[in-house]
């Protein structure tokens, strides 16, 4: 079961226009233009500009055992598609997810409207590595092509790169790149990042674990590489941030930068790192994908802000710990 399923959060969408949101933006210390759009913010893509949403899904929970389950998860993807959000990523290693995701965006007709992303492997030695796992991949998802295929933990990535850079010369993919979601395996993501020519890397970080700031996150900048985050509410080992978050206020001031639940100042604080361009939550109701979408409308928090946010975290985790 996914850990968020065991919090409840607010099922709100920030829909309501601020007259004054330019005045409020800045009172603030929030970057953007005040706008009164309730549009997704999105970022480019480094590699070619193409813009997508800063919030998409993560699909790691989305093999079923009950058809309730089916239904929950096509709701979810129905209502992603709806409200503009596209970018959802799975893996072969997520179980039956390629299988239940292919299957509900080929019923939906919404293939066009959603960035796919897998992943892929292989072992030392492999002949014609990865090939069979990514046609696998392609008739579990029931595409001819995915928009992003990653290496998955890094596993055999000098190898399968150069592989990778092949299927997208041939339109098989469009984007490539490599994940890792542990600070094990940061300097070996350095490494990968300084010795192939990637269009994205996928890694963890969120307002409790912000290591791959250091280093990581500004690599990305100098090398135009886009940036997925996969654990933006942590809880790898553990509980997450919400569920540590449960019982605690939200600050006075969270309200003015347009943030309405814990899952939505966690998110807002992740995605508004000049280097991400999306992050990717396990999401398996529809109220957490309309509570997270919250978060990618409005302005973002500038860099005073997020000082700020960092400060008040830490604060009272200091004092849960004390």
């Amino acid at each position: 079961m996914s850990v968020r399923r065991q919090f409840t959060r607010r099922a709100v969408i920030r829909v309501a226009a601020l007259a004054s949101a330019g005045f409020a933006a800045a009172r603030a210390g929030l970057a953007g233009t005040g706008g009164t759009s309730t549009a997704l913010v999105t970022k480019p893509i480094p590699a070619s500009g193409e813009k997508i949403p800063v919030v998409g899904l993560g699909t790691n929970a989305y093999s079923v055992s009950a058809p309730e389950e089916l239904a929950a998860r096509r709701e979810v993807l129905k209502r992603m598609a709806e409200l503009g959000a596209s970018v959802v990523d799975t893996a072969p290693a997520y179980g039956d997810s390629e299988s239940v995701l292919g299957g509900i965006v080929a019923e939906l007709g919404i293939r066009d409207r959603m960035f796919l992303a897998t992943k892929i492997t292989a072992t030392e030695g492999e002949k014609d590595p990865g090939r069979a796992m990514f046609e696998e991949s392609l008739k579990r998802l029931r595409t001819d092509h995915v928009d992003l295929l990653q290496v998955h933990s890094l596993k055999g990535a000098d190898g399968l790169l150069p592989v990778l850079r092949e299927w997208k010369s041939a339109k098989r993919i469009r984007y490539l790149g490599v994940t890792t979601s542990r600070a094990e395996q940061h300097a070996q993501l350095l490494e990968t990042m300084r010795r192939h020519p990637l269009d994205f890397i996928q890694v963890n970080y969120s307002l409790g674990d912000r290591d791959a700031a250091e280093r990581i996150l500004p690599l990305a900048s100098e090398r135009g590489i886009a940036v997925l985050l996969n654990l933006p509410f942590g809880g790898r080992r553990g509980r997450n941030l919400v569920q540590q978050a449960s019982g605690k206020s939200l600050p006075a001031w969270a309200a003015d930068a347009g943030i309405e639940s814990w899952g939505q100042f966690f998110l807002k604080y992740a995605i508004s790192h000049p280097a991400v361009t999306c992050a990717i939550p396990r999401t398996t109701k529809v109220a957490h994908l309309l509570d997270n979408l919250g978060a990618a409308r409005g302005p973002m928090p500038d860099a005073a802000m997020r000082r700020k946010m960092e400060a008040y975290w830490d604060s009272i985790s200091n004092q849960e710990r004390a």
